[in-house]
């Protein structure tokens, strides 16, 4: 073989690392000042509670809440999933009947006028009340937790989608009707996929509020969770696990979070094309 197919060859093999190396770098500028910021803050906290000497039940250091939340890993572990288990069922039903209503509703301008001022009527019951109430009417089941994650992340995601396909490109749209385009052709062809930036962007907010949602339902009541188990351990004074599940749940909310970017990459990776950096 010539050297200059050796080296033809070396660079061909070396040309989908750089790639990876840029992704990775942006990556690292994206993350780098809020981890700073991070760091700076549990730094302080922890100088703080060793100076002050305040007593762990009211304010237990950094250190303290990893050490105890490692040593009762098992049982957040098992609370962690009961939690995470209620959100995803919940927010996947709260998903698939924002999509019908948001389909729907584009397909029928009177469809439109009636229900979309619900929708915002839906945005206004405090949600934190309204908890207690469904377990009063549907017991410490699996339901209650569904209608209340529902409460808390079906607006977002329906109006994001609604939105999204009002927002089509409307030369598009007449240019596919003067072709002979069916509705359901030109909704399938412009309208859906114009929507995906506005609905992931809809996605990454309605996820967060699924995680909270879950909290307020387990509070509420019931029998495993993360919120559950945060009212046992107040009610105990153990604020340092309070605060480990806390982390716990940030974690969760942060991992579910950036597995939208994930989802989006896969089913739309035009939306993030479109995206300013």
């Amino acid at each position: 073989m010539s050297t200059s197919a050796i080296s033809s060859a070396a660079v061909s093999a070396a040309e989908p690392a750089a790639p990876s190396r840029l992704r990775f770098g942006a990556a690292f500028r994206w993350a780098a000042p809020s981890a700073t910021i991070v760091v700076l803050l549990i730094a302080a906290w922890e100088i703080y509670v060793r100076v002050s000497g305040v007593r762990p039940q009211v304010l237990p250091s950094p250190s303290r809440i990893a050490t105890q939340g490692w040593a009762h890993r098992d049982a957040i572990a098992d609370n962690a999933a009961a939690t995470l288990q209620v959100t995803v069922v919940g927010f996947a039903v709260s998903l698939l009947v924002a999509w019908a209503l948001a389909v729907a509703v584009d397909f029928s301008p009177w469809l439109r006028r009636a229900v979309v001022p619900l929708f915002v009527v839906s945005q206004t019951l405090p949600i934190i009340a309204i908890a207690p109430l469904l377990i009063i009417w549907f017991g410490f089941g699996l339901l209650p937790k569904i209608l209340v994650i529902a409460l808390a992340t079906f607006f977002p995601m329906a109006i994001g989608l609604i939105e999204g396909f009002a927002a089509a490109d409307r030369d598009a749209r007449s240019l596919l009707a003067s072709m002979g385009a069916s509705r359901w052709q030109q909704f399938r062809y412009v309208r859906l996929p114009s929507a995906m930036p506005r609905f992931f962007t809809s996605l990454r907010i309605g996820i967060t509020y699924a995680v909270v949602g879950a909290i307020f339902a387990e509070y509420a009541g019931a029998s495993a969770g993360l919120g559950i188990y945060m009212s046992q351990q107040k009610n105990s004074f153990r604020t340092d696990l309070v605060l480990a599940a806390v982390v716990v749940t940030a974690v969760i909310s942060v991992t579910l979070f950036l597995l939208t970017y994930l989802v989006e990459r896969l089913v739309a990776p035009w939306a993030m094309e479109r995206r300013p950096r």
